[in-house]
């Protein structure tokens, strides 16, 4: 699977998914500073699900009714990176066809799926 990170995320997290096999671009090595629309926009036109740690893609989302391949906003502050690496991977693998189109957010202990708009 294929899968956007914007620059807020974790490197260990991106890592890991590398070695797990996923093929990840990596906004903090390819394109840092880009404005958010521009990041989601990129993750639509490509259809790509989108991992962020920026609650702002959420506003984009559902307040400004821009449209998404998908959105895994990672909410794991507190954990340790070996930690939050393996949820977002295991979210990832059972759920990531269930995230194309719409916004979810994973927290220790949840998963939260919802329709995007």
């Amino acid at each position: 699977m294929k899968l956007i990170a914007d620059e807020g995320v974790d490197q260990p997290i991106v890592s890991a998914l590398r070695t797990e096999g996923f093929e990840v671009t990596y906004y903090a090595e390819t394109n840092r500073g880009s404005m958010d629309e521009d990041i989601l926009s990129h993750a639509q036109n490509t259809h790509t699900l989108l991992l962020t740690c920026d609650k702002d893609f959420g506003e984009l989302v559902h307040r400004n009714r821009m449209v998404t391949a998908g959105v895994l906003l990672i909410r794991l502050a507190g954990l340790s990176a070996s930690k939050k690496s393996q949820l977002v991977i295991d979210a990832i693998r059972d759920h990531g066809s269930e995230m194309l189109g719409k916004f979810a957010v994973i927290a220790p202990g949840q998963l939260r799926i919802r329709q995007s708009q």
